[in-house]
């Protein structure tokens, strides 16, 4: 169940196992529908967990977003986006041209929160959470990606 604050924010009461938790919205890192059947649910519950646990390249691998899309994502993102915001949803559109499922969205997220992706974006958020991704100006990506491959010689993104 979800009290809200009359000061905008809300908290969330979890029942797992039989034991009752509040959680103030700010400590919510990512929200996603849940599936109203029982057998769906627990295996969207399923797959949250393995995805929680994959590292950042096995997400690259399981959304086929490589640096070089990331890349053209961003650019992307500067050149037609007035906003120049990316979200998880939108960047699976972008690159697969489909709306992504609740754990595709979730792993564009990981992706988008991941240090390469911080090279390109920066978090947008929403009462301490974080809802989207900006864009960063050419000038910063290149000192971003300066200091990232000063310690990561080997990643794809430091060749592009």
């Amino acid at each position: 169940s979800v009290e809200h604050k009359s000061t905008g924010g809300a908290r969330y009461d979890v029942d797992s196992g039989g034991k009752h938790y509040g959680i103030a919205d700010k400590a919510v890192s990512f929200a996603m529908p849940c599936p109203n059947t029982p057998g769906k649910a627990s295996k969207l519950y399923q797959q949250f967990e393995e995805a929680q646990q994959i590292s950042e390249k096995e997400i690259q691998v399981k959304l086929d977003i490589s640096a070089e899309l990331l890349v053209m994502a961003w650019e992307e993102a500067i050149e037609e986006d007035e906003s120049h915001e990316v979200t998880p949803d939108s960047l699976i559109e972008l690159i697969h041209s489909h709306k992504g499922s609740a754990i595709e969205k979730y792993m564009a997220w990981k992706l988008l929160r991941s240090d390469m992706a911080h090279v390109f974006f920066k978090d947008l958020k929403n009462h301490g959470r974080v809802v989207a991704f900006k864009a960063k100006a050419p000038k910063a990506v290149e000192a971003a990606k300066d200091q990232f491959c000063q310690t990561r010689v080997d990643e794809e993104i430091c060749f592009t």
